[in-house]
C-alpha cells in the first residue's frame, strides 16, 4: 500500500515474506545476493540501563524515533506481529510492511527481528538486539542484510541506500535516548 491507501494488518498476517532466508539476520552473514548493513553502540552500562532499552526496543520505539508511525496487531516481542510502518506525511506516507520472525524478551540479550511482506520497497531482515555484557556494558546492535525490491527503490538507488542508513543512525538515537531517561513515576533530581 502507499499513498493514501492503509495496508490491512490482517491481511498480512498470512502474506508470503518476500525472501527465502527468514530468520538468518539473527545468526549470521547476510545470504549470498543481499547487502549487509548493521550497528552496534555501548549505551552505558549496569541493568537499569539495559531494563529501559529493552523495555523501549520491545515498544517499538526505535522505529518511532526514526520519525515513522506504527502500526503492529501486537508487541514486537511476539512472533508473528504485523507491523506496518509509515513514512511521510499523514495520508501521504508510504506504508513499510513487516513481520516479527523471531523475538526474545528475557535473559540479557533481548530483542527481535522483522521481514519483509509484499508492499516493502526492500527484501529481507531487520534484528535489533539489546545485550548486557558480563563487564556491565549495554550494546544495541542492528543486523541488516537486504536488497532493494520495488522499482522505485531500485531507480532511485543511491537515496535509498541514504535512507536506509539514517533510519538505522535514528534508531540507535532513540533507544540510547531511551535508556537514559528515567523511568516513569521516578523524577530527575535538580541541582
Amino acid at each position: 500500500m502507499g499513498l493514501l491507501g492503509r495496508a490491512d494488518l490482517t491481511a498480512l498476517a498470512a502474506a508470503p515474506f518476500t525472501y527465502a532466508e527468514v530468520g538468518s539476520a539473527r545468526s549470521g552473514p547476510a545470504p549470498l545476493g543481499y547487502r549487509q548493513a548493521g550497528r552496534s553502540a555501548v549505551l552505558g552500562s549496569g541493568r537499569a540501563v539495559f531494563e529501559r532499552a529493552s523495555a523501549a526496543l520491545l515498544d517499538w520505539q526505535a522505529q518511532r524515533g526514526a520519525g515513522l508511525r506504527v502500526r503492529a496487531s501486537g508487541p514486537a516481542g511476539t512472533p508473528g506481529t504485523v507491523v506496518v510502518l509509515t513514512a511521510g506525511l499523514p495520508r501521504f506516507g508510504y506504508d513499510i510492511p513487516c513481520r516479527v520472525v523471531w523475538a526474545q524478551t528475557d535473559g540479557d540479550e533481548r530483542g527481535f527481528s522483522y521481514g519483509t511482506l509484499p508492499g516493502h520497497p526492500e527484501s529481507g531482515e531487520e534484528c535489533f538486539l539489546v545485550r548486557l555484557d558480563p563487564d556491565g556494558d549495554v550494546v544495541y546492535e542492528i543486523r541488516v542484510f537486504f536488497r532493494l525490491a520495488s522499482p522505485a527503490a531500485r531507480l532511485a538507488w543511491p537515496v535509498s541506500l541514504l535512507l536506509q542508513r539514517a533510519a538505522t543512525r535514528r534508531y540507535v538515537a532513540a533507544i540510547r535516548r531511551a535508556a537514559h531517561e528515567p523511568s516513569p513515576g521516578r523524577r530527575a533530581s535538580r541541582r
